[in-house]
């Protein structure tokens, strides 16, 4: 890997980059801490160093203390070197006025205008919405007897019930999501997404200010504290942006689980208890998020036997963090993740984390989708080998890129609008 001019080799460093990433990475978690602990020295791609958090003490410890180890992405020692291009920037992010890269009374400023917007979502109305929306993606492909339930069903599903929670047409949806994905990607022409999806986002609020009705846009911009349109535009795509891809990896993978895992045949049988535990065991062993960037150490301290300094950023490996073996002692038989435990870090922690709201409605999007498929395909199985399933090639995102299936046609429901 070259190293950008005058930058200093990284000595010692682990490359976050790779196919192991998006091939094995439990193993590649474990012999990282076999060899380096819970912290680790690691090397972005573009020659950028940075310490990735794989212990869940350490953590938890980082996620706790917002004054020592704030989401200020100002603080990081290497912009001097970072070009305008890199792929990963879009990602990790720059000073901006948003609930996502601002920090301390700033970002709880934004968090206050949020939240309560979050909050305000009907739960009924939404899971309402999701059945009508799961109904309609199943009628596109039921007929036919096969499908890949990532392209069909788990990727636009989210973006479509998120547009009628942001009140964006359904026609718009489909370029959103694309756009989102190509963003997550991190490949060379993310910045491109990037830009296109701030568009779709400031027409959004061009609309609500016209027309303002009860949707979440026209909620926030309702908000007594003045806000600038740049603001709302760039609080509208941290929201999306953190509730569509995730969404759609957490229900992929968690079909995957229940047409891969004996345990799970039940549910595919007509049960629904099973739902949720697949659910919940997807966020400990494969959350849809493995590493977060991050945060940005406010001076030099100490962390795991290293010397971090002032300026360096900090990776959450929240994936690694709850697959460490000092937190599985505490499970009955030291694997099987028990019933209800959800102390994972799927949601990361903290000051910081995926506001509560948006977890419910992640929630209710995912389960809702993946009851109604069930209803709808109760003899839905794996038209290929397990091991000829991939995962997203990165190292942030832990996601399928296709979940093919075979099952009996079906007639569409029809009534869809």
């Amino acid at each position: 890997m070259s190293t950008p001019t005058g930058a200093c080799p990284i000595t010692g460093a682990v490359p976050l980059s790779g196919p192991e990433f998006h091939i094995e990475p439990h193993e590649v978690y474990r012999r990282m801490r076999s060899e380096h602990g819970p912290v680790v020295s690691v090397e972005l791609p573009g020659g950028f160093p940075a310490w990735l958090i794989i212990g869940y003490r350490e953590l938890h410890q980082v996620t706790s203390d917002p004054l020592l180890f704030p989401r200020d992405v100002s603080l990081w020692n290497q912009w001097g070197r970072v070009p305008e291009d890199w792929p990963l920037l879009p990602m990790v992010g720059r000073p901006m006025p948003s609930i996502y890269f601002t920090a301390g009374a700033e970002h709880r400023r934004h968090l206050a205008m949020v939240e309560p917007a979050l909050e305000a979502v009907d739960h009924f109305e939404l899971r309402r919405a999701c059945e009508e929306l799961a109904d309609r993606l199943v009628d596109g492909f039921c007929g036919r007897g096969h499908a890949d339930l990532v392209a069909e069903f788990a990727e636009p599903l989210p973006v479509l019930a998120l547009g009628r929670i942001l009140g964006l047409p359904d026609h718009d949806a489909a370029d959103l999501a694309l756009t989102m994905k190509t963003l997550a990607d991190g490949g060379a022409d993310a910045h491109a997404g990037h830009a296109r999806f701030g568009e779709h986002m400031a027409r959004l609020v061009a609309a609500k200010r016209a027309r303002p009705a009860g949707d979440l846009v026209s909620l926030m911009l309702a908000d007594p504290e003045p806000f600038t349109d740049e603001e709302y535009i760039n609080d509208l795509m941290a929201i999306a942006a953190a509730g569509h891809l995730t969404t759609a990896d957490w229900l992929g993978s968690s079909m995957r689980l229940m047409l891969t895992d004996d345990r799970f045949a039940a549910a595919l049988g007509g049960g629904r208890r099973s739902v949720g535990q697949a659910m919940n065991e997807v966020l400990w062993e494969e959350g849809p998020t493995s590493i977060l960037a991050g945060r940005w150490a406010a001076r030099d301290t100490r962390l795991g036997e290293h010397t971090i300094r002032a300026g360096d950023m900090l990776l959450l490996g929240l994936a690694a963090a709850n697959l460490d073996p000092h937190v599985r002692q505490s499970f009955a038989d030291g694997d099987t993740v028990p019933t209800g435990n959800s102390a994972h870090f799927a949601f990361s922690y903290g000051e910081y984390r995926c506001p509560f709201p948006a977890q419910q409605i992640a929630e209710i999007i995912a389960r809702t989708g993946i009851e109604v498929l069930l209803d709808r395909l109760p003899d839905v199985d794996l038209a290929v080998p397990v091991d000829q399933l991939t995962r997203r090639p990165s190292a942030f995102l832990r996601g399928m890129t296709a979940l093919p299936v075979s099952f009996t046609p079906v007639r569409p429901v029809g009534g869809s609008s």
